[in-house]
């Protein structure tokens, strides 16, 4: 995988209402932190533009040199309603100043006070119940475990298999990986998961067939029969595109799994809470999921995740035998309950969508003046993502692709490093609460860098 150069260069000043360049990138002053970082951490978390954040604000990121870049990385999928907002901060603060820090779960106010929230949210609140949970692999791995526990209770042990789709991620634990469709991040597991089984995603660029005959045909070729199958996982959209299922294909899939009683888990861990133009992505499909994933974008901030599920599910365990350490913690809760307070009150969903109608026809635009490199667009609402590839193929390219990305940075657009299976996706994923004139001006920084890096 490509690396970015830690070595600065002269970049062009650049000094606009959301975007300010004064130094050199990466900025001379901050090399000894990365080398202290290189020195004291593993070097797999030092994959990404080299910025040292000092503050976040809004939609904007900023070091301590004078710089600040418009953000298209939201973190990553996080900050929803925005960086540093001051409502969860003074929320935050109370918290504090109480002091309550860690309850486990022992009951506070403000716990079922967030529950409350998401169990209004989701598709049939007289019918779901909310699990809290403190990181999204963790949240991943109780809907794996819900599903098993389901179908053997109901159906004996021959109702085993977890069945997901190649490409997708859903964290980095043992079972969420397993559940994960990127061979090359299983190398380390042997002798696990003769229950997990990956199915082709029906993304229409890599996959060209979105039939969901290619699905049945798949399980078969597995020699599993529906009624083996304990749940069916799937994240909302892809992220290595974003790549979403097609609607009839998602119909289909739910329909498939009410005539066999097969749990659907939809992980909306980079989909929820407004990212496509809903308030989860599960919505574009007029759909019902068994179980909800959710994780990232529930604070905006702090480290919270939730299942939400059929009651009939959630409550397969007894008192006490389902828990977590750090389940609604009350920092975490309270930044949530802000989180989705501020969503709603200004209306972000209903922002991303009209966001999404400017950027995705503009991204398609951009595309389209290089069909030989940009392979192909897929997006909605606040995220969305360009695919890099060797000219006149369908190979990801991801020099070319990290050679944009990394020009942007320099031009004071700020993206987390490329994705997709070879490094090749230019992901795009602001915080919701982005006005249109910066978002069109970041949309011109991705303009001249696709210029500048294509030849043009």
């Amino acid at each position: 995988m490509a690396k970015y150069n830690l070595k600065p260069v002269e970049v062009p000043t650049i000094d606009t209402r959301y975007r300010t360049i004064r130094t050199k990138l990466p900025v001379p002053e901050s090399l000894e932190i990365f080398h202290s970082l290189m020195t004291s951490e593993p070097q797999s978390m030092l994959g990404q533009p080299p910025i040292v954040w000092d503050r976040a604000e809004g939609f904007q990121v900023l070091d301590k040199w004078g710089n600040k870049w418009i953000d298209w990385s939201s973190g990553v999928l996080i900050t929803n309603a925005g960086h540093g907002r001051k409502e969860i901060r003074e929320a935050i603060k109370k918290v504090l100043d109480k002091p309550l820090l860690a309850t486990y779960v022992f009951t506070h106010e403000k716990r079922a006070e967030l529950t409350r929230a998401l169990q209004a949210v989701s598709p049939d609140p007289a019918n779901y119940h909310v699990f809290l949970l403190s990181t999204e692999s963790e949240a991943i791995e109780n809907s794996i475990k819900l599903s098993k526990t389901y179908a053997l209770e109901k159906y004996g042990p021959r109702r085993k298999y977890i069945v997901s789709f190649k490409n997708s991620f859903h964290g980095r634990t043992l079972g969420s990986q397993l559940a994960g469709g990127m061979d090359k991040q299983k190398k380390w597991i042997v002798d696990e998961g003769k229950t997990f089984r990956q199915v082709p995603f029906p993304d229409g660029y890599k996959n060209e067939d979105t039939s969901f005959d290619l699905f049945l045909r798949t399980i078969k070729d597995h020699n599993i029969m529906p009624g083996e199958i304990a749940g069916i996982i799937t994240e909302t959209c892809q992220g290595i595109g974003p790549d979403f299922l097609p609607y009839e294909y998602a119909r289909k899939l739910e329909s498939f799994c009410r005539d066999h009683d097969i749990v659907m888990i939809f992980d909306e861990v980079q989909a929820g809470f407004g990212r496509t133009g809903k308030m989860f992505g599960f919505e574009h499909y007029d759909i019902k999921p068994d179980l909800i994933v959710c994780g990232k974008d529930i604070s905006s901030s702090l480290p919270i995740s939730a299942v939400i599920g059929r009651k009939d599910i959630m409550a397969l365990y007894a008192p006490g035998s389902m828990t977590s350490t750090h389940s609604a913690s009350p920092l975490p809760v309270v930044a949530a309950i802000e989180n989705i307070n501020i969503i709603q009150r200004e209306n972000l969903v209903e922002h991303s969508r009209k966001m999404g109608e400017i950027l995705i026809p503009e991204l398609k635009k951009i595309q389209k003046k290089y069909l030989d490199s940009l392979g192909c667009v897929h997006g909605k609402g606040l995220v969305a993502g360009i695919q890099v590839v060797k000219p006149g193929t369908k190979e990801p390219d991801s020099d070319t692709a990290l050679k944009i990305n990394e020009k942007c940075f320099q031009k004071g657009v700020l993206m987390f490093a490329p994705v997709g299976i070879g490094g090749e996706c230019i992901k795009i994923s602001p915080p919701l609460t982005i006005e249109e004139e910066a978002l069109r001006e970041s949309i011109g920084v991705l303009k001249e860098a696709c210029d500048e890096m294509l030849g043009i």
